[in-house]
């Protein structure tokens, strides 16, 4: 038996999950990680929170599954894109990460187009303060003792790897993410680090995803009963990782991803920069591919939001929002848009607010519910909007993240986009999956065309006749709702 790792690290949490030959799932181990938000705007994490929930898996993957782990033959990584760690001469982290979704380098993203003003065309799309390089202008004002200090700049996957194998590595998926890299040629580029005020001595060497970037640490393979000489792959950012986790790497093929935010991952054949909708555009992590990547920022962290105010679990809302939808009511239901944490594609209004319109006193929470599963679902179906009008190809679309457990979500899309989709078999895992089939290659059981493999279909969706007026009326409202500032 040969067993691969596929390691998952997301902002909620870090998974850890085991998979056999023909990605049979044979272990998952999971750890919950905690957001810090000193400040309205503000999104961090340490980076010992990653690793220290990564051990805490590996541990209780080895308390319970020793044989599985003594067949590993690879460990690959999908990682939450765009938060800068910085590393001092010891390689020990010198402050928290900001987050994806941090928005307090706004100003300077103003700044960085003003000082290269094509760089929509040449870095994965327009400087939204998410990205690393607004971050570091951000930083050489406010904190700039800490960019002197700082012998390197990493990734979150990577300094992961980092800490698994002892090496230094990236490679283009999560690199493009920094508009630091030209995302056409795959390298970082002088002019791009240098009005970041960066320099490229301080940002790793890139490589290929499914490349072997190090082996796991003896001290680890002993504590955790996995045989020396494992190869690690070098991975891919999480939206690349999930892509292909469901086989998704043809031109064309698409991967809805709904977790803490939602992603409509697109492959294409050619880098297309979409910049003026605020589409992102990366290299892809299968062989000679770029994704097209339109971007809602709160999904289900929405849902959680509408949790934490009324009391309810996820689950419970998701559930009550479903019901809803099958009821007369449906017509009285607020609109919503839960921008909670700005919007990306395709407004390019980082600064937005959350809007909900025709609130009244017999509003009750399952009409709330529902309004926030089809505000997401609209910001979905702008996006998709953007891509295919910027002549981004659509054919086969799969629903992936935790968001795909939802049988609310996945026809509220169908519909809006006016195409079938499916829910692969253990969608909820796709990005571990795609982790593991870059530890494969990285390994040398296999070969690139394993990227390419669909997982088998759990469900299909439609568009939904019934609900198809309704619905469409409704995204003709949303339409309408102002864009508000949550600046001052």
């Amino acid at each position: 038996m040969a067993v691969w790792a596929g390691i998952d690290l997301g902002t909620s949490g870090v998974k850890v999950a085991l998979f056999g030959a023909d990605d049979k799932r044979l272990a998952v181990a999971a750890q919950a990680t905690e957001v810090s938000r000193p400040y309205p705007g503000w999104s961090e994490q340490h980076p010992d929170i990653w690793w220290d929930a990564v051990v805490a898996c590996f541990d209780e993957l080895a308390a319970g599954h020793t044989k599985s782990l003594a067949a590993l033959r690879g460990i690959g990584l999908s990682g939450q894109m765009l938060g800068p760690v910085f590393l001092d001469r010891d390689l020990e982290p010198l402050r928290p990460a900001m987050l994806w979704n941090d928005q307090r380098a706004l100003a300077q993203c103003g700044e960085l187009l003003a000082r290269v003003p094509d760089i929509g065309m040449r870095a994965n799309g327009a400087p939204d303060p998410g990205i690393v390089a607004p971050k570091l202008l951000w930083l050489a004002l406010h904190e700039p003792a800490l960019l002197d200090a700082a012998r390197l700049l990493l990734l979150p996957k990577d300094y992961v790897r980092l800490r698994l194998t002892g090496e230094i590595a990236t490679e283009p998926t999560d690199a493009g993410g920094t508009m630091l890299m030209d995302c056409a040629s795959g390298q970082w580029d002088d002019e791009l680090c240098a009005a970041a005020g960066w320099s490229t001595d301080r940002l790793p060497k890139i490589g290929t995803t499914w490349q072997s970037a190090g082996i796991l640490r003896d001290d680890h393979a002993v504590r955790w009963g996995i045989p020396r000489g494992v190869a690690v792959a070098a991975g891919a950012g999480d939206n690349m990782a999930c892509t292909i986790g469901v086989g998704a790497a043809r031109p064309g093929d698409g991967a809805i991803s709904i977790g803490t935010s939602a992603v409509v991952n697109v492959v294409d054949r050619v880098f297309h920069p979409i910049p003026d909708k605020a589409v992102l555009t990366s290299a892809h992590a299968a062989p000679a591919t770029f994704l097209s990547m339109g971007v809602v920022m709160s999904a289900t962290a929405s849902l959680d939001w509408l949790a934490r105010l009324t009391g309810a679990a996820p689950a419970d809302l998701a559930g009550e929002a479903e019901r809803f939808a099958a009821s007369d009511a449906l017509a009285t239901a607020p609109v919503m848009r839960p921008s909670l944490s700005g919007l990306r594609t395709p407004h390019n209004r980082p600064d937005a607010s959350g809007v909900i319109d025709g609130l009244r006193q017999a509003t009750d929470r399952p009409a709330l519910a529902y309004a926030l599963l089809e505000g997401v679902a609209f910001q979905i179906a702008e996006c998709a909007a953007a891509q295919r009008s910027a002549g981004v190809p659509f054919s086969d679309i799969r629903l992936v993240g935790g968001g795909a457990r939802s049988a609310l979500w996945p026809r509220l899309i169908a519909t809006l986009l006016e195409c079938e989709l499916a829910v692969p078999e253990g969608a909820a895992l796709s990005a571990n999956i795609g982790a593991a089939r870059l530890a494969r290659v990285a390994s040398g059981d296999a070969a690139t065309d394993c990227l390419n493999r669909s997982l088998p279909t759990a469900s299909a969706f439609a568009p939904d006749r019934d609900l198809r007026q309704c619905l469409f009326d409704r995204f003709a409202v949303y339409r309408t709702l102002p864009i508000s500032s949550t600046q001052t």
